[in-house]
């Protein structure tokens, strides 16, 4: 009986040990994994790269118009219409094919008669019509030189009206791609000369975040959150921005 309760303190006993030394190395393991884990979050460096390239627009969108004033409606629209085929007639003959030609519908404003007090009577006085032209091209260069000659209308008897045009790039997705690359690199040359004076290396990336396309006019410092498209030049940068996270060795 004496024999029986000795050998059962000794099977708690052991027993007890074995769940202190489970214990113990269960929490040695937990602790060293967890440490690998805070080394892992711990251990990377976070950076902003970019890359800029200067381009040159591709294709272009040129708008003009033209009005004439006539106190007859009917003779106001038959002088527009001739002086629509005077300003095709124009245009082609300058190079530019008939298919790159949009006209619009006409535009009809009424100017009443005043009264000896200034205001608006029910009386018309003049019908103002008038018609928009627009040019798209990938000639960018031809039809820029064009809209800045086409006031030559003028001597037509055509009042004639020449906006600025819009210059875009029309090759811009495979440009991302490209410039998206090389922030990227930039990104981790950057990281690797922060960590140089450490002794350490740069590992493989941990993250990357695409920022937004800033595309600018050659020697504008304009930056927006939205990202920044103009149309206003010809020549343009490109600048592309990455945040990316890499590991340190």
């Amino acid at each position: 009986m004496e024999g029986a309760k000795v050998l059962r303190s000794s099977q708690i006993i052991i027993l007890g040990v074995c769940i202190a030394v489970a214990t113990i190395v269960s929490s040695m393991i937990l602790s060293k994994g967890f440490l690998k884990i805070t080394k892992f979050v711990r251990e990377q460096i976070s950076v902003t790269g970019s890359a800029q390239r200067e381009i040159k627009s591709d294709y272009i969108v040129w708008r003009g118009s033209f009005s004439t004033r006539q106190a007859d409606l009917k003779t106001g629209y038959q002088k527009l219409n001739d002086d629509l085929a005077v300003v095709k007639k124009y245009l082609i003959g300058k190079g530019i094919s008939e298919n790159e030609i949009i006209v619009s519908q006409i535009s009809i404003n009424k100017v009443y008669k005043k009264n000896d007090k200034g205001n608006d009577t029910n009386e018309i006085q003049w019908y103002i019509l008038s018609e928009i032209i627009e040019v798209r091209s990938y000639d960018v260069e031809k039809v820029d030189r064009i809209s800045r000659e086409s006031t030559e209308l003028i001597n037509e008897n055509i009042e004639f009206e020449s906006y600025a045009p819009d210059y875009s790039y029309t090759k811009l997705d495979e440009l991302k791609i490209e410039m998206l690359a090389k922030a990227t690199e930039n990104a981790k040359q950057r990281a690797e000369n922060m960590v140089k004076a450490t002794g350490n290396k740069i590992g493989s990336i941990r993250s990357a975040k695409m920022g937004v396309f800033q595309i600018t006019p050659v020697n504008s410092t304009e930056v927006s959150d939205w990202g920044v498209n103009d149309t206003s030049s010809f020549d343009k940068k490109v600048t592309a921005v990455v945040s990316a996270s890499f590991a340190i060795e």
